[in-house]
């Protein structure tokens, strides 16, 4: 069992950056458990998509409408998933959710994932 709490999303210029945040709470006994995570998002009237995630050895992977402007990463000491976001546009608006599962190495897609936050609001203005 996994609880996932988005923080950080907030409303910025076209050109902005921002980094969110999530914290992750394990309800999984003396064991540690390891998870692949992953950012999604949401704009307004359409369908949720991957957006970045890490494998459980620490491998990256990224849509190509964010690659080489986010970069996503992980504290495991802090329990904390972060997506730094730079150079953001318009069209990055929206409903940013992070996700958590089991598998080893998990794709984009949001069927692979089990475990959901409740998500923050990113707004980019032009």
């Amino acid at each position: 069992q996994v609880q996932l709490v988005e923080s950080g999303g907030g409303s910025v210029q076209s050109g902005g950056s921002l980094r969110l945040s999530c914290k992750v709470s394990r309800f999984t006994g003396i064991y540690y458990i390891r998870y692949s995570m992953g950012w999604f998002r949401q704009p307004p009237g359409k369908e949720r998509e991957g957006v970045a995630v890490i494998a459980t050895d620490g491998s990256t992977r990224y849509s190509d409408s964010v690659n080489g402007r986010f970069t996503i990463s992980q504290d495991n000491a802090k329990n904390t998933l972060s997506l730094q976001m730079h150079s953001l546009k318009p069209e990055d608006t929206a409903m940013y959710y992070c996700a958590a599962d089991r598998s080893p190495k998990p794709g984009l897609q949001t069927y692979e994932y089990n475990y959901w936050g409740q998500g923050t609001q990113v707004t980019v203005s032009s």
